[in-house]
Order: structure tokens, then C-alpha cells, then sequence
């Protein structure tokens, strides 16, 4: 028996995500003028894609559609190879401190939501009081 809902899972997966997009925007940051370095960016999709494999359900009629799990990892990849120095240098740090600040609102989203699970799982557990 399973106490804690799925959503639960996919919003740590979500937390997940937004540590590794934060770790690789700042290393980014880090190394914005180190030579010939690329900048690298978390892809999403593969963590969206990795929630939607980590659904269960059953099948109670044969035209359903297949559940499966699989658990794969967060991939990084390098950006688009644009220099924005002239010791070929791909990291534009006004696009990095925007995807920051952009990373640090869904990271508050994601632990706001959490935080509401959790009062409403007490809330639960205490009868309403």
C-alpha cells in the first residue's frame, strides 16, 4: 500500500531538475572566461520524460493504453556553440543570469506546491483541526 500519492515523486523530480539546471548555470557562470569553454545547459524534456515513464496505473481493459517505468538520468548537453568571446568563450552571462533567475521562480513554484502536500497530508492526519 502506497501512503503518498505520485505527485510527490514527480515534484522531487522536479526539485532534482532544478538543482542540476542550477549547478550547470552556475558553473556557466563560473567559467565565463575560461578559454574554448561551451556553455552547457540541463535538458528538461528528458526529466519531463522520465516523470511521465514513472506513472502507474493499471490496465482494467486491453484497448488501455501501456504503463511502463523506466528510470533513466537527467542529461547536460552543450548549448548552441555561439562565441561570445574572443578566446572562444560560448557563455553569454546576461542569458545565464536571466536562465537563473528563471530556474530560482520554478524552484520556488515546485517547493510552494511540495509545501502545500504537505499541509494538506496534516491537515489529514490531524481531522481537519
Amino acid at each position: 500500500m502506497n501512503i503518498f500519492s505520485n505527485t510527490f515523486s514527480v515534484l522531487e523530480r522536479g526539485l532534482d531538475y532544478a538543482s542540476l539546471n542550477q549547478r550547470t548555470i552556475s558553473q556557466n557562470i563560473a567559467n565565463v572566461d575560461t578559454p574554448n569553454y561551451k556553455a552547457k545547459k540541463a535538458e528538461f524534456s528528458q526529466v519531463l520524460q522520465d516523470s511521465m515513464n514513472a506513472l502507474e496505473a493499471t490496465r482494467t481493459d486491453s484497448r488501455h493504453f501501456a504503463f511502463h517505468s523506466q528510470p533513466s538520468s537527467s542529461r547536460i548537453s552543450i548549448k548552441q556553440p555561439n562565441e561570445y568571446n574572443h578566446n572562444g568563450n560560448g557563455v553569454d552571462l546576461d542569458r545565464e543570469m536571466s536562465d537563473l533567475a528563471s530556474n530560482q521562480i520554478y524552484y520556488n513554484a515546485v517547493t510552494d506546491r511540495l509545501s502545500g502536500k504537505f499541509n494538506s497530508l496534516q491537515s489529514v492526519i490531524k481531522g481537519g483541526k
